[in-house]
């Protein structure tokens, strides 16, 4: 199974996804040039996803200037985590922020506050039975 890429890179890929479909509904409105009110409507909901992928990218960029950079054990160059468990954006190697959840199977439900701390106890409650 592919490995799913960062976290960042993910959302940008979305937001370009929707640049294209936005492009694309538009596109389809000149198919109607004779009827120029569903000319328009074409035009106007292919302009939706095209906003919208701009505020994506601008709250893509907020996002990216307050993650934490570190630099990857396997690629040995610097990524950008999101939240406390992501993958490099180069060599998609699962990366941790938290101590004890090192050496653990990687989890994307990590990042959730309440999922993280279930997995914890299930951890602790494995490694006391194993002691």
């Amino acid at each position: 199974m592919k490995k799913p890429g960062n976290k960042i890179m993910r959302i940008r890929g979305w937001a370009l996804a929707m640049i294209f479909i936005g492009m694309a509904v538009m596109y389809l409105g000149i198919f109607f040039r004779e009827t120029p009110w569903v000319m328009l409507i074409f035009l106007v909901l292919g302009t939706i996803p095209l906003l919208l992928s701009f505020v994506i990218y601008f709250w893509v960029g907020m996002i990216s200037a307050r993650t934490v950079t570190v630099q990857c054990p396997n690629c040995e160059r610097h990524t950008k985590i999101l939240g406390r468990v992501d993958y490099c954006q180069h060599c998609k190697e699962p990366l941790t922020l938290d101590q004890e959840l090192e050496g653990e199977e990687f989890n994307i439900d990590y990042n959730v506050k309440h999922r993280r701390e279930k997995k914890l106890e299930e951890i602790r409650e494995r490694d006391n039975t194993n002691e």
